[in-house]
């Protein structure tokens, strides 16, 4: 999906075009992604160069399955508002990038010392996060190693869109998503006032343009067994345990003593799907994620598995109160506020949380499977540099293996800062994953 700009000129195939206006969570993307949040992208690996024709051909494929892959966002200065402008047919074209020009783009890298491979080729899908969360990343993964394979889509999947979908707030059920105005001041004024006391990881340049930068845990499958049990005998999920490790690795590299407290904000980004009316499945591309916001006091010392459960059993109670749904505005709300004055952030550095986690790891078991097409790796993640966390994390359990792309904003936060703090986190889950028995 692309941008048309704020032309009012006509555009080809603009009379039998389609279009919607975006929704409330949507146009908080659309806000976004010029500073630099909100680029979800889709990078594979391959053994072998890539058929660009065949991969071009199943993207047409995907285009016409899911037409909001199709669209272009439109914005229309008159009326300050965005809508998405579906053509007809397929518009999407590649770029191919040879050996030379590619060596050229990692020599810009600071962290080019990154072994790559000169044979093979990277495939890498870049799309705009109002109409790809991480469901919809997934469940294109899959479909489109289908289409190269020769497998094509199956009757669920393919067509199954054919209309581009409404926004998430239009699937809300009846009164989930209603809050009395009173109640939404009350709430605003507090997120507003808990934001001025957050505390964060400390910035390293507040100043050059940023970009986003990945830095990748994993996890061999015996020590994921362990933390995976240790989270279902204490009715957690994974998600509390990565907050957990991330905000006891932010006070323990921050070098506070023991009984410093400080304030972390904990961003959960929970998929909607299931609760939604009508439910949608998987399959169904575009953004239906919400977001929770908790804060926990952090004072050095804590056990882990019970920062977890603290931490989990916050998100949980929000969500049973439908908090996801009822405070979608206010949420949508404050990150437009911050966009538009990053003053309000610390240092203005336009974060809003510590850390952002996913309610539920992606699970993918068919990457073994495609081999036969050359793919030998994938990693799904989406951009952080304008407004977000310090820390976003993408989880995904591979064959067993926790593997997760750490993403942060470059450089706010130095490489070697990041790598640390990463280390430090991982060191943490696996001290973790020895006491899984000590409830």
């Amino acid at each position: 999906m692309s941008e048309l700009g704020n032309s009012n000129a006509p555009t080809v195939e603009a009379e039998s075009a389609k279009r919607r206006p975006v929704g409330g969570t949507e146009l908080s993307w659309c806000k976004a992604v010029p500073g630099g949040t909100g680029i979800t992208v889709l990078a594979l690996l391959l053994s072998k160069p890539p058929d660009v024709a065949l991969l071009l051909n199943a993207l047409h494929k995907l285009q016409i399955s899911h037409p909001i892959l199709n669209s272009q966002l439109h914005f229309n200065p008159t009326s300050n508002s965005y809508s998405y402008v579906t053509p007809p047919t397929p518009h999407l074209q590649i770029q191919p990038f040879d050996l030379q020009l590619t060596s050229q783009i990692l020599q810009t890298l600071d962290n080019a010392r990154t072994l790559w491979k000169t044979a093979g080729g990277l495939s890498a899908l870049r799309l705009h996060t109002s109409a790809c969360d991480r469901t919809s990343a997934l469940a294109l993964l899959r479909e489109l190693l289908g289409l190269i394979g020769g497998e094509g889509l199956d009757s669920l999947e393919l067509g199954q869109d054919m209309e581009i979908s409404l926004g998430i707030e239009d699937y809300i059920p009846s009164g989930k998503g209603n809050k009395p105005f009173w109640a939404r001041g009350v709430d605003m004024l507090g997120y507003s006032l808990n934001s001025l006391r957050f505390a964060n990881l400390s910035f390293k340049d507040t100043e050059s343009p940023r970009m986003s930068q990945v830095v990748r845990l994993q996890l061999n499958s015996e020590n994921t067994d362990r933390i995976l049990s240790g989270c279902k005998s204490r009715d957690i999920e994974l998600c509390g345990l990565l907050a957990a490790a991330a905000l006891i690795a932010t006070h323990s590299l921050k070098g506070l003593p023991h009984d410093q407290w400080e304030k972390y904000a904990v961003v959960t980004l929970t998929d909607c799907r299931s609760n939604l009316d009508p439910v949608l499945s998987s399959h169904h591309i575009g953004f239906f994620h919400s977001a929770i916001l908790n804060t926990h006091d952090v004072g050095g010392g804590e056990n882990l598995w019970e920062l977890a459960k603290r931490t989990y059993n916050s998100f949980a109670k929000a969500k049973n109160n439908n908090k996801h749904f009822s405070d979608m505005a206010d949420i949508n709300f404050l990150m437009c506020k911050a966009i538009e004055n990053p003053s309000l952030t610390p240092s203005g550095s336009l974060r809003t949380s510590l850390v952002s986690v996913f309610e539920d790891p992606m699970i993918n078991h068919s990457d073994k499977e495609h081999r036969g097409i050359g793919l030998e790796d994938f990693m799904g993640c989406a951009s952080v540099h304008g407004v977000g966390p310090s820390l976003a994390i993408f989880d995904t359990i591979r064959h067993g293996e926790l593997d997760c792309a750490c993403v942060y904003p470059s450089p706010l936060h130095s490489r070697q800062q990041m790598h640390e703090f990463v280390d430090e986190m991982k060191r943490i889950l696996l001290n973790g994953s020895n006491d899984v028995g000590d409830n």
